[in-house]
This record gives structure tokens, C-alpha cells and sequence, in this order.
């Protein structure tokens, strides 16, 4: 999410306080409620990939879902006409294939396609941009959020759900530090244009902090992961993570809206709640399999 710098300048209020009190006020009750349904919506993910695969992939089929729909509705605001029916079928059904084999993932982008394109031919009022902006949705969020799954099955037990833990908290935490350090010393602006409140400051933050997490993983011996592997994973994952924010800051900036939803208050929808969790999380598991972890 975007790391926020204030310089409201103090100036009497007509309640004889002042703008930069009231301004603390209201960002102390957005960063409780922020913090609150963070914690709720960590809780639910972190119980689902406690209780083991299944559950796991459930909810990340449905956070899949829930993403699609919310791309879908910017899409329509820029006059898109996805085929909803088909996009968010295959957003729920990637990570549910995951779960049973990887190669179904094959076969479903391949159903995917083909379906898109006989879409395409037998509907004349179709447009290509609405084939490509139907088949981007489901692959975009359900077809990457697949890594959750394959990561949380490829080890048995504790190990593969402390491991699966670690991963997207390390996105959550890198988040959370770049929010933080950006909104108190953010000055350098990384990408004015498409994300304002981002800064360089809390963009070294949210290294930081994901870093602190993959050493909890290495200091575990649980993995065969030697530490320097695990500094340099961590360093690219949070990365990767605020890459896929700011493709997706990139894609509200091009609809002109603020938020993907409504559905989680203090953090918008649920694709700005996962917009890290998209890139990052497929980028540990790739560079967990080269490294031999997995």
C-alpha cells in the first residue's frame, strides 16, 4: 500500500485546536482501523493454511475470485466488457487445480484460451480488448495466487505451513515497515505519476522488514536454507512485491479510482489487500525451488 508523508502546516481550527491535531486524529482512527481488519483478514489467512491445503486453497480461491470480480469492475469503468462468467470461473479454479496437480494449471490456462477465443469468434460484437482483458483477470490473480497453494503443499505439516506463514508475511511486514517509515521520514518520491504517497525511505523499510522475517525462517533450521540465499530471496520478494502494488496503482490510476472495493475498510478491496501477495509470492516459491528448498 502507499506510504503516506503529511506536511499539513499547523493552523487554527474554528474549534480553537488545530488542522494538524485534527488531521493526527483522523490518521490515529485510519491506522486503528486499518490495523484492525489487517489483523482479522491475517487471522482468517493464517488459519487456513494452519488447517492444511484444502482449506488453504478454499480461501485463496475465494480471494482470487473476490480480485477478479474487483479488476472486472475497474475493466467495465474504462469501457471493457469481460466475459465475467468464463474470467472468474477460471480465478476460482487455479488455485483449486494447484491443489491437485501442477499440470492442471497447464490445462486450465489452456481451457482459458481456447474458450476466449471461440468467445471471440462466434460473439461479433466482441472486441480483442475485451478477450484480453477477460483472459489478464484470472491469470493476473488466480493463476499467480496458485503459488500460495503450491507452496503450502510442497512441504507436509508445521513445516510447510510456517514456511507458507513466512512467505506472505514477509510481504505483510515489508508492507507494513514501508507504511510506516514512508509516512514518518518519506520524502524522495518514487513514482509520482502513477503512486505519490510511495517514497524511497519506505521503500528500504519494507526491505527491511522483509528481510527480519525470512531470518525468523532461516534461524528455525527447519529448511535448507543458507543464510545469505535467505537475505538475498527476501530482498527480491519484497521487491516483487511492490512491484505487483504498483501495477495495480497503475491500473486505478487509469480508471480514476481510489480503491479496487469497499470490502475491507481501512485497506479498499481485496485486491489492494493482495496486490504484493500476487508478485511476491510466486517469486518465493520459484526462487525457494532453485535454491533447493523446496
Amino acid at each position: 500500500m502507499d506510504q503516506i508523508h503529511d506536511n499539513t502546516d499547523r493552523e487554527p481550527s474554528a474549534k480553537g485546536g488545530s488542522v494538524s491535531q485534527t488531521t493526527k486524529g483522523g490518521r490515529l482512527h485510519g491506522l486503528l482501523v486499518r490495523t484492525g481488519f489487517g489483523l482479522i483478514y491475517a487471522a482468517l489467512f493464517i488459519g487456513c493454511l494452519l488447517l492444511g491445503t484444502m482449506p488453504t486453497a478454499i480461501f485463496v480461491a475465494a480471494m482470487s475470485w473476490l480480485c477478479c470480480f474487483e479488476f472486472y469492475r475497474m475493466m467495465r469503468l474504462d469501457g471493457k466488457v469481460p466475459n465475467e462468467l468464463l474470467g472468474l470461473a477460471a480465478a476460482f479454479l487455479f488455485p483449486l487445480s494447484a491443489l491437485v496437480d501442477p499440470l492442471w494449471l497447464t490445462a486450465l490456462i489452456f481451457i482459458l484460451v481456447l474458450s476466449m477465443g471461440l468467445w471471440y469468434v462466434y460473439s461479433p460484437r466482441t472486441r480483442i480488448a475485451d478477450v484480453a482483458v477477460t483472459a489478464f483477470g484470472p491469470i493476473y490473480t488466480g493463476f499467480m495466487m496458485s503459488a500460495i497453494v503450491l507452496t503450502r503443499d510442497a512441504l507436509p505439516g508445521f513445516e510447510g505451513a510456517l514456511l507458507s506463514i513466512g512467505v506472505c508475511a514477509s510481504l505483510w511486514v515489508s508492507d507494513s515497515c514501508a507504511y510506516l517509515v514512508g509516512s514518518r521520514i518519506g520524502k524522495h518520491k518514487m513514482v509520482p505519476k502513477i503512486s505519490p504517497n510511495k517514497s524511497w525511505e519506505g521503500f528500504v523499510g519494507g526491505l527491511f522488514g522483509s528481510v527480519i522475517i525470512w531470518l525468523i525462517l532461516w534461524a528455525t533450521g527447519l529448511y535448507d536454507l543458507e543464510l545469505w540465499f535467505a537475505i538475498v530471496t527476501a530482498l527480491i520478494v519484497s521487491v516483487l512485491g511492490v512491484f505487483g502494488d504498483l501495477i495495480e496503482s497503475r491500473i486505478k490510476r487509469g480508471v480514476g479510482v481510489k480503491d479496487s472495493g469497499n470490502l475491507i475498510p481501512g485497506h479498499g478491496g481485496m485486491l489492494d489487500r493482495s496486490d504484493s501477495l500476487i508478485f511476491g509470492c510466486i517469486t518465493a516459491y520459484l526462487l525457494l525451488h532453485i535454491g533447493g528448498v523446496l
